[in-house]
């Protein structure tokens, strides 16, 4: 915990060792999940429209393609957004962050290491993201705006790939939480012995 930082700026710090109820991080990084699978997934659909076309007239469900690709793009700009707060939050968190020293998680790191990993890692999905947001406009506005295909295959297979970086990624930060109990007061409560019915209210 940095306690210069807490002093400078006046932080009265909760139970959960933040100056407010409820860590926003851990929010903000399932807002930026969802804007992106739900972006990778609809240029999937609409990539393969041709195959699931015949599944929609049987369904009776009116779909246009234009549409998958539009559901793609405004997502991915969302997450894109909403990534730049959610590693902020996470950078202020982990400054105010106490992690026990003498444990491990089941991948065998100490809480330090994960929150280093899970940091770099932040900063580096958040330019991949951003990247991939650029990479996405420009095949949407410039090199596909007149296919019917809006976006290229192997932009796809860099979306899926991502899902994966993102699913290990997001097991760091669940592991800071719920194995170190780093700002989440019941797993630091239980960790210590203590009844989280005794929690401050």
């Amino acid at each position: 915990m940095n306690s210069q930082l807490i002093d400078q700026l006046r932080l009265r710090l909760g139970a959960n060792g933040l100056p407010y109820e409820i860590p926003m991080h851990p929010k903000l990084v399932h807002l930026t999940l969802g804007l992106f699978i739900i972006a990778v997934l609809f240029d999937i659909a609409g990539a393969i429209f041709p195959i699931e076309r015949p599944i929609f007239k049987f369904l009776g469900l009116t779909a246009i393609r234009s549409g998958f690709f539009d559901v793609g793009w405004y997502n991915l700009l969302g997450a894109s957004i909403i990534t730049f707060f959610t590693v902020a939050f996470g950078f202020f968190e982990l400054l105010l962050a106490n992690p026990p020293i003498n444990q491990k998680s089941d991948w065998g790191l100490n809480a330090s290491w994960t929150m280093l990993l899970h940091g770099l890692g932040g900063v580096a999905l958040l330019g991949i993201i951003v990247a991939m947001t650029v990479w996405r406009g420009l095949q949407r506005y410039r090199w596909r705006k007149d296919a019917s295909r809006q976006v290229q295959w192997c932009y796809l297979l860099v979306g899926i790939a991502m899902l994966g970086i993102l699913y290990i990624h997001g097991t760091l930060g669940g592991q800071l939480g719920s194995e170190f109990g780093i700002h989440v007061t019941a797993a630091k409560l239980l960790q210590e012995g203590v009844n989280p019915n005794l929690l401050p209210k």
